[in-house]
């Protein structure tokens, strides 16, 4: 008896023991702050900014990871990328230090695209999926649901639940033709560093040591997200160019240093200047890697070759995506995507769908066209 009643308290107190558990991680999860989304195995993220992409990544950009963006010498579309993270951590009010190539890099804060004001119905559109139907009947029924919610509880009290879940979205779309209110840039967490002109890295350094330090990584409590935003770390206007060791000192030092800290970091760089064993390096480097690559002007072969090729912008190649706490990798289901402009505004991420096969000229020469493309295969994945 008393062997059963010691083996039942055991039990007793292993279901408290789980029970407390359970409790303190429901604790630590409501402590979330702003724009950080708990995952599994305790990996926590921060958005891209891109709502396509974080769905894409598996959660969004993983914190305490150095994210690496490799620039197209044809076209900015990288900026596309960086713009919008940091924007992102601008509307959740997290500390940013900002390092770029310009002797006045603050004004580069003045291209920050805004939030879309009108935000549900893209964000809606993204949730009934491409294969919804499209007779209207979701339409009607979401307008149905909102009239009935005003006609209770008034507009004013809608607008304002309305504003309250839009502040608390953890990824915006942004409208990249308004900027974003000067208000919010003026803010004192916001920091800037040129690197124009720069003889070394040790200022860099000693800015971003300074600046993750007050963003420690804790375990429970309230997590306070930062960004560190590199732009074209390796470019030629930068005074440390061709110091390629010290270079590779400098991100390792700042790997090690975000590791340990609640801030993820965004490097672009423009790799065509570096060597082949260097650039080799800094993708080895990288927790996440990312490539864009734009879109040549007119390009008949590849207009036949993908559908909606009018409407592209660039591509985007996933090389690596980061993990920590987890021998399961992340699966994509593609590596490269079509970087468009949903009406002229907002960046969009979508799976390269080949156009059909024009058999006007009979089957030899669409049975020809498929040997042809086996055999050379293709640097585009479907």
């Amino acid at each position: 008896m008393a062997a059963a009643a010691a083996g039942t308290g055991g039990q007793a107190l292993g279901r408290s023991s789980f029970s407390r558990a359970a409790s303190s991680q429901t604790a630590s999860s409501s402590s979330t702050a702003s724009g950080v989304k708990l995952g599994p195995n305790g990996a926590a993220f921060v958005s891209s900014g891109i709502p396509d992409l974080d769905r894409i990544l598996g959660g969004g950009f993983l914190l305490g990871s150095v994210v690496m963006v490799m620039e197209d010498s044809d076209a900015p579309h990288h900026l596309l990328l960086l713009r919008n993270f940091m924007a992102q951590g601008v509307v959740h009010k997290q500390p940013l230090l900002f390092a770029g190539p310009m002797k006045e890099p603050r004004a580069f804060l003045g291209a920050l695209p805004a939030p879309v004001a009108s935000s549900k119905e893209d964000a809606r559109q993204r949730a009934i999926g491409p294969g919804a139907t499209s007779d209207g009947r979701a339409s009607d029924e979401g307008l149905r649901i909102a009239w009935q919610y005003r006609k209770y509880f008034g507009e004013e009290k809608t607008s304002h639940a309305q504003h309250r879940d839009n502040k608390q979205e953890f990824s915006n779309d942004f409208d990249l033709r308004k900027p974003l209110e000067r208000h919010l840039l003026n803010a004192q967490h916001i920091e800037c560093l040129s690197t124009q002109d720069v003889d070394n890295l040790s200022d860099l350094q000693d800015r971003c040591s300074t600046f993750l330090s007050k963003l420690p990584r804790k375990d429970g409590g309230t997590l306070n997200a930062g960004q560190i935003a590199i732009q074209s770390l390796c470019a030629p206007q930068c005074g440390y160019f061709g110091k390629d060791w010290d270079m590779v000192s400098f991100i390792r030092s700042l790997k090690s240093m975000v590791r340990s800290s609640n801030a993820v970091a965004v490097i672009t760089f423009p790799y065509t200047v570096l060597s082949n064993s260097f650039c080799k390096r800094w993708q080895h480097l990288a927790d996440t890697l990312l490539s864009i690559k734009a879109i040549p002007d007119e390009d008949k072969d590849l207009a036949k070759l993908l559908t909606g090729y009018q409407d592209m912008v660039g591509f985007l190649h996933v090389h690596k995506v980061a993990q920590t706490n987890s021998q399961v990798p992340v699966i994509l289901e593609a590596s490269t995507f079509s970087l468009k402009l949903r009406k002229r505004r907002s960046l969009v991420l979508e799976r390269l769908n080949q156009a059909p096969v024009d058999g006007s000229s009979g089957p030899s020469s669409g049975s020809s066209g498929s040997c042809s493309s086996s055999v050379q295969g293709s640097q585009l994945d479907f």
